[in-house]
């Protein structure tokens, strides 16, 4: 099984390259605790998306501990990557996380899984995405999944944070996902502001896409098509437009292409949003290692 690590993210809110930012003792990364929990649960291809620009720090640190535990790969999102129409000069960032997984196309083959490099998803995930893509062959239809975690488990003290909220049927099969680009800590529940200042409370114990999806790489072949439409539609701004995997996923499920198991995980999820959550992810990871979850040292 492989496993594709969206690593090309700027951090903008972070204020730096928050992928590389050391949250172990030992100096380990966030990442590195993905594939720790990846290799133990039987993924045995680490596909990093990165930004070319970083590719010597990025061996020199993440990528050289990985190749002692399994096969890497390095592929580089550029702007123009896929991309046939003229790129506008104030274009400086690539098209967003579907772009992203898109540029893998041809590094992937078979079923693998997906995730955000700055984010801890916990280790039943890892397990639970792999079998049920190794017990979910293709037949009249693809069969997807993801792993769906609780939405108040996901939220910042220190400001909004953006979610995909997912409707799931009584068959646990996703329906859609909708995206709230402000959502707000509101005791147990998260308060989710729109763009015109409406506010709407949500139930802390809905489901939501945190990009940690079990795909195929038979739709990167239509994502390649839905990219090369999203990129001539009249309302895609092309100096700040994104093509976004969370958008192309649940497009693939509304028109039957696949569908889409949401795998419920009760896992901790964390990440580093804003620089003041470090010092939370920082104890969390010291308890973990203090438990024994993880071994003394990954580095």
């Amino acid at each position: 099984m492989t496993l594709v690590i969206l690593a090309a993210g700027m951090g903008s809110r972070y204020g730096g390259l928050k992928q590389l930012d050391p949250v172990g003792a030992n100096g380990e990364f966030i990442i590195d605790y993905s594939i720790h929990d990846a290799v133990v649960s039987g993924y045995e291809k680490i596909v990093f998306i990165i930004k070319e620009e970083n590719y010597a720090l990025f061996r020199d640190t993440v990528g050289k501990r990985t190749e002692k535990k399994a096969d890497v790969c390095y592929v580089f999102q550029k702007p123009e990557s896929f991309c046939s129409l003229p790129i506008p000069p104030e274009r400086k960032k690539p098209w967003g996380t579907g772009h992203a997984l898109l540029c893998a196309k041809g590094s992937v083959s078979g079923p693998f899984a997906v995730i955000n490099a700055d984010d801890f998803y916990g280790r039943s995930a890892f397990s639970l995405v792999r079998d049920y893509l190794a017990s979910h062959p293709a037949d009249v239809r693809r069969h997807y999944c993801m792993a769906g975690y609780v939405l108040r488990n996901t939220l910042s003290d220190l400001g909004s944070v953006s979610r995909g909220l997912c409707k799931v049927g009584a068959d646990g099969m996703l329906e859609r996902v909708t995206e709230h680009r402000q959502l707000f800590r509101s005791g147990k529940n998260a308060l989710s502001v729109g763009e015109d200042g409406s506010k709407k409370r949500i139930s802390g114990d809905t489901l939501v896409s945190m990009n940690f999806y079990g795909l195929d790489s038979d739709l990167l072949d239509r994502m390649e098509e839905d990219f090369s439409r999203f990129l001539r539609a009249p309302e895609t701004d092309l100096a700040k437009g994104e093509f976004g995997l969370t958008d192309a996923v649940s497009h693939a499920v509304e028109t039957g292409f696949c569908d889409l198991a949401v795998l419920p995980t009760y896992d901790s999820w964390f990440g580093v949003t804003y620089a003041g959550d470090k010092p939370f992810v920082k104890a969390k990871i010291a308890e973990m290692h203090a438990n024994g979850v993880y071994p003394p040292s990954l580095v």
